[in-house]
């Protein structure tokens, strides 16, 4: 049985992570210890699952540590660095209704922004 090249399985890869076509890059904290572990589970598995039910050409990615320890779970969503922290199955519906399909972040649950290229404004 021949062997399947390198290159051909990180292509594979990259094309089922969704790289190539992803617009927007969902980062979890998924704790233990910002929120339980369980409770990170539970909103990583309902971003999973609307993510697919949407079609959104978006990647996804969990952690178990973002270091900030406290307010989880934490999402951050990229390219636009837009942080949400307590984030739960019920407010993902609204930042996925309002945010990732309708290009407005969910200010009220926004804690921080940082798109890791455009530097912070400076205070006067």
């Amino acid at each position: 049985m021949e062997e399947i090249p390198m290159l051909e399985k990180v292509l594979a890869g990259l094309n089922k992570a969704g790289v190539v076509p992803a617009q927007k890059h969902l980062f979890v904290c998924i704790g233990p210890d910002c929120c339980a572990s369980t409770e990170g589970e539970v909103l990583w598995e309902r971003i999973k699952a609307r993510v697919r039910e949407t079609g959104l050409s978006v990647m996804r990615t969990k952690a178990g540590c973002f270091r900030v320890c406290v307010g989880g779970p934490w999402l951050v969503v990229y390219p636009e660095g837009t942080w949400y922290g307590a984030v739960t199955p019920e407010r993902f519906e609204v930042i996925l209704s309002e945010h990732l399909l309708g290009g407005v972040p969910v200010e009220r649950w926004v804690v921080a922004r940082n798109s890791l290229g455009t530097p912070a404004p400076q205070a006067d």
